[in-house]
């Protein structure tokens, strides 16, 4: 699917997982500023949507396809240059939330994680890389539980760390041909992927109650920074993972309510 109203000298962005929350959101945030979008994701329905919505303000080309399916890729590339002539961003939103200590995880979850959130954003950096000129850049949308590994976080924590690798490498490498590449590690944003979660008592505790800020996250706040990385303003910066998360990675903050409660022992909390 295409929109026809594109300006040639305007700048080129293809998001993965563009459909919803994070996704859309940056999609939107480039729009504004007048890029041209390539947007991926599994949802038809859902891309047209996003299509439909910034119609008038910019080009934009769709893809329905599964960014773990080995050719995504290449076929994404290909529609962005067929269409647009350029690509000056390309940004690794895609990924998988399933979440399992090791122990309880089958190998059909670690193959869900890995093709989704590691394969397949490798896959992509791998044939931007081929056409992207000096000046361009990449974005990888990671999770603070890639800084530090969480409680039963498993593979996802383990893929997670993983994208921080792969994003240092890619700025070590291609950093002195103009291409840089950096990582935004959002904390826990409220999504589909997260909302059903959002108000239980464990995830209140390891998240709000954890987190030395007076607001929580939104999925504009993670499109906000990843636009300023891709930006001119954020030029200088490469090889960088920026933790997005009101402080929850960097302090040992415990709200004063969660401090003063009454601490139940171990084996009482088990009964």
């Amino acid at each position: 699917m295409e929109n026809k109203n594109t300006n040639a000298a305007a700048p080129v962005v293809l998001i993965t997982g563009a459909s919803a929350g994070i996704g859309e959101a940056t999609a939107q945030r480039f729009a504004r500023e007048g890029w041209r979008i390539v947007a991926v994701a599994r949802r038809a329905e859902k891309l047209a949507r996003l299509a439909e919505n910034i119609a008038g303000a910019t080009g934009i080309a769709t893809l329905a396809a599964d960014v773990a399916a080995p050719g995504t890729a290449r076929q994404a590339i290909d529609l962005t240059m067929e269409r647009f002539g350029r690509l000056d961003c390309l940004v690794n939103n895609a990924g998988s939330g399933r979440w399992a200590p090791v122990h309880a995880t089958e190998d059909a979850m670690l193959d869900e994680v890995v093709d989704i959130s590691l394969k397949g954003t490798f896959r992509f950096c791998r044939a931007a890389l081929g056409v992207m000129k000096p000046g361009a850049c990449i974005v990888t949308v990671g999770s603070t539980f890639g800084l530090l590994g969480g409680l039963d976080g498993g593979i996802y924590c383990a893929v997670k760390a993983g994208l921080v690798g792969l994003t240092q490498t890619m700025a070590a490498q291609y950093g002195a041909s103009g291409i840089r590449a950096n990582l935004v590690a959002p904390g826990v944003i409220k999504t589909d992927m997260t909302k059903d979660y959002w108000d239980a008592p464990f995830f209140t505790r390891i998240n709000q109650e954890m987190t030395p800020f007076d607001r929580e996250g939104t999925c504009e706040d993670v499109a906000n920074a990843i636009y300023f990385l891709a930006s001119d303003q954020g030029s200088y910066i490469n090889g960088q993972s920026i933790a997005l998360d009101g402080g929850w990675s960097t302090t040992k903050y415990l709200c004063k309510d969660a401090m003063l409660a009454e601490r139940v022992p171990h084996a009482k909390a088990a009964e």
